[in-house]
């Protein structure tokens, strides 16, 4: 068999190359081995990067052999324990992964281990994620200063120094301070050249006197002087920054068991994660309710425990109120994350659903609604009022299981194929 291995050396920048092309090449190997990852470590070690496994068989590269061509007859050994047409088992070998312990029969694959950092995950973490059908437009009143290029400076750091300025300035210096010595030399080696008197004559010699002069008086111009030199020049610029601000809605009723809020909390924080890479300034408010709604931080919100019924509307209207007080929909990009068991009773469903669709739909650039209802439920109020709710601003995902959450969050977020004829 014939392998062919490329084994010439890389340059300074090539091993960064050869690693791109790599995870362009089997980013959809890459990509499984990240969504594996993320249902076994937690929220707080989401945004490190981390090492995924690769089976070799997946990238194994195709190669060329000679095969043997023609008709061949062999001679094996025989054996006393197989006859013609017997059955055996196969060997059971290791797999290459395993932590140890006795070895089989059989042959073992080893995986090909990748180190993905913290920037690489993220991105192949969020690759398939887009703002759905909303383009993100409002800039906010904060203002963030921003390094700008201003021209050049003479004075400056090193590291700064722009080399083709420097010897464009000390060429402009020498041309001007050696032009008449040039122009006069030239005119002496010509008015020599066409000369007819005799070698040595008195006017000859000192022309070659005032010639060699000349010469000296140009070579002692420096090449290059500190007066040349220029460094590129930066100052801060106040720019507006694009600014998000993300409402976490949550039932704290009696209902919502330690599973439902971990099913919650992880949904909220993959979206901040998400929102945060699309946005550079992104507030989050923390809402929850019972029979009363209420603003808390984070530590009451997902640990402070609440007993009471549920009512959905106090959380939409306190909502409401927020943004009205301190995020104006023309200066932030709002977006909303509601979280139930949908256990809501009377008419709390059907106005939940109306204040939803009327007041605070116009005002939000998407609003996610999940349900995280009981292992043998089916359906809910709250999620048969929401079902009438028609607005592209709009979503509703069930989450049951941990493993859920992230296809939920690339369903909810996943990018729209380009409009036609447009």
């Amino acid at each position: 068999m014939s392998v062919i291995i490329d084994r010439r050396l890389n340059d300074r920048n090539k091993s960064a190359t050869n690693r791109e092309r790599f995870i362009r090449r089997y980013k959809a190997h890459v990509q499984r081995a990240v969504t594996d990852m993320v249902a076994e470590r937690s929220i707080r070690d989401m945004e490190r990067g981390g090492q995924v496994k690769i089976p070799v068989k997946d990238i194994a590269e195709p190669s060329f052999r000679h095969g043997p061509g023609g008709d061949r007859e062999y001679v094996h050994p025989g054996n006393r324990k197989f006859m013609p047409g017997d059955r055996f088992p196969r060997p059971q070998g290791g797999q290459g992964q395993g932590s140890g312990g006795e070895g089989g029969d059989g042959d073992g694959e080893d995986s090909f281990a990748f180190t993905l950092s913290k920037e690489e995950f993220m991105q192949l973490f969020f690759d398939d994620l887009e703002l759905p059908r909303l383009a993100r437009t409002a800039m906010g009143e904060i203002r963030q200063n921003k390094m700008q290029r201003a021209g050049y400076t003479p004075n400056g750091s090193p590291t700064n120094l722009s080399v083709a300025r420097s010897l464009r300035n000390a060429l402009g210096r020498r041309i001007a301070l050696t032009a008449s010595a040039r122009r006069e030399l030239a005119e002496l080696e010509a008015a020599g050249e066409t000369s007819d008197e005799a070698a040595g004559g008195p006017d000859e010699a000192g022309v070659a006197e005032r010639i060699v002069e000349l010469k000296k008086r140009i070579d002692r111009v420096p090449f290059l002087e500190e007066l040349d030199l220029r460094f590129r020049h930066r100052v801060p610029v106040s720019q507006p920054m694009s600014q998000a601000v993300m409402f976490c809605l949550m039932d704290v009723s009696a209902s919502m068991d330690e599973r439902k809020k971990d099913l919650a909390k992880r949904f909220f924080t993959l979206l901040y994660l998400f929102l945060s890479r699309k946005y550079e300034k992104v507030e989050v408010v923390f809402v929850r309710h019972t029979d009363d709604a209420e603003e808390v931080d984070e530590e009451h919100f997902f640990q402070d425990p609440k007993t009471g019924g549920t009512v959905v509307y106090s959380a939409l209207k306190l909502m409401h109120e927020i943004i009205e007080a301190r995020f104006p929909p023309d200066a932030w990009n709002i977006y909303g994350a509601q979280a139930s068991d949908g256990d809501a009773f009377g008419a709390d469903p059907e106005k939940s659903r109306g204040f939803l669709q009327d007041s605070l739909l116009p005002l939000v650039r998407y609003y996610a609604y999940i349900e995280v209802p009981d292992e043998h439920s089916r359906f809910s109020t709250l999620a048969a009022a929401y079902r009438r709710i028609e607005s592209e601003r709009f979503a509703m995902r069930e989450v049951r299981e941990v493993r859920d959450i992230y296809p939920v969050l690339r369903d909810l977020f996943a990018k729209q194929p380009a409009a036609r004829g447009r």
